[in-house]
């Protein structure tokens, strides 16, 4: 028998779309999914577990691992390193699990350099007024942070062009099962 291998997903979206919820469906839907761990320079925060939060690494690994382009992507915020390994990511693979990246644009066009028969899913809110009533319904940020991430999302909508399917999330739901179809057809 054949062992069939599984997908590479690439899921983006501005915060405040629901982009978290909307995987954590379609990992409860499929347990043929998996979530990507990726790797961090930066130190574990209370309850985070090495290998299912993060891979903890020190900035001297980190950079070995760059210069032998052993990452997908990656990316510096705030001193710090963040990146997805492709060792694990390719093993899931190899062993049938479609594997799901929650990563920003910027991440995503360097995966998609790399991996072009990823399949590649914006998410959406329906419109910018729903997106900013969510981001205040959070009533997590400051007015100032409040119209960054809006900004942010702005730009962020502008890369949507870049994917191969873009989802509205609506409705948690409908948005899961949509993407799940589209999955499927890639076979």
């Amino acid at each position: 028998m054949i062992n069939k291998k599984g997908k590479l997903v690439i899921i983006s979206a501005p915060s405040g779309t629901g982009k978290g919820t909307v995987i954590n469906k379609l990992l409860e839907l499929r347990p043929d999914f998996a979530f990507s761990v990726s790797a961090t320079t930066r130190k574990p925060r209370s309850g985070e577990t090495e290998g299912k939060s993060y891979y903890f690494l020190t900035h001297e690994r980190f950079s070995e691992m760059i210069e032998n382009n052993e990452f997908l992507e990656y990316a510096q915020y705030i001193g710090e390193y963040y990146g997805t390994p492709e060792k694990p990511v390719n093993e899931m693979i190899d062993n049938g699990i479609t594997v799901i990246l929650d990563i920003e644009v910027l991440g995503a066009k360097q995966i998609m350099l790399k991996r072009p028969d990823a399949v590649t899913v914006f998410i959406t809110a329906p419109d910018m007024d729903e997106l900013e009533k969510r981001l205040r319904g959070r009533g997590t940020d400051s007015e100032e942070k409040l119209i960054a991430r809006l900004e942010r999302a702005r730009l962020e909508l502008e890369e949507q062009c870049h994917y191969d399917h873009i989802v509205i999330n609506d409705k948690v739901m409908r948005a899961a099962e949509e993407i799940l179809s589209i999955i499927d057809r890639k076979d």
